[in-house]
């Protein structure tokens, strides 16, 4: 599905499990092949809400054999899981939605920089643009449109 080439891939999903199918897809193209993308692995998620962000999330962190079941962090900001996976450069994986910050400050105090700069950690952030000016350029882009009740186009688009 994913080739080491750094262009657009397009997706129609007719299911939730189709989306998940695509995020297990693309956690396993990254774990396979480590120097494709640089760490720490970070990943922009933008689209409406009810497009599908937090499903592909669930999709993406099942190889990764996190316990804990993955919701939408919006009134927490941030949630931290251990990664269980053997044999896996990454310990931790952050999961980030800045759907109810006011600006870019609110995050910085919540060890931001650090989470983003730290090697070991694999990274979502669900409203990205909400915070655009401390982002780091490099990281994988992720476009949700919502077409029909159940259908969605997924755009993954490398910036690396």
């Amino acid at each position: 599905m994913f080739k080491k080439e750094k262009k657009n891939y397009i997706f129609i999903t007719h299911s939730p499990q189709e989306t998940k199918k695509i995020a297990k897809n693309l956690i396993n193209f990254l774990l396979k092949n480590k120097n494709f993308f640089p760490n720490p692995k970070i990943i922009f998620l933008k689209g409406k809400l009810g497009s599908g962000k937090t499903t592909f999330l669930q999709g993406f962190v099942a190889p990764l054999k996190i316990k804990e079941k993955i919701l939408s962090p919006t009134f927490v900001i941030i949630k931290r899981f251990k990664i269980n996976k053997k044999r896996c450069n990454f310990t931790t994986f952050y999961h980030i939605d800045c759907y109810r910050l006011k600006n870019e400050k609110e995050i910085l105090n919540l060890n931001f920089k650090e989470i983003i700069s730290d090697p070991k950690n694999i990274v979502a952030i669900e409203w990205p643009e909400k915070i655009r000016k401390i982002l780091p350029k490099k990281g994988i882009k992720i476009y949700f449109q919502i077409l029909d009740l159940k259908r969605r186009k997924i755009k993954i688009k490398f910036n690396v």
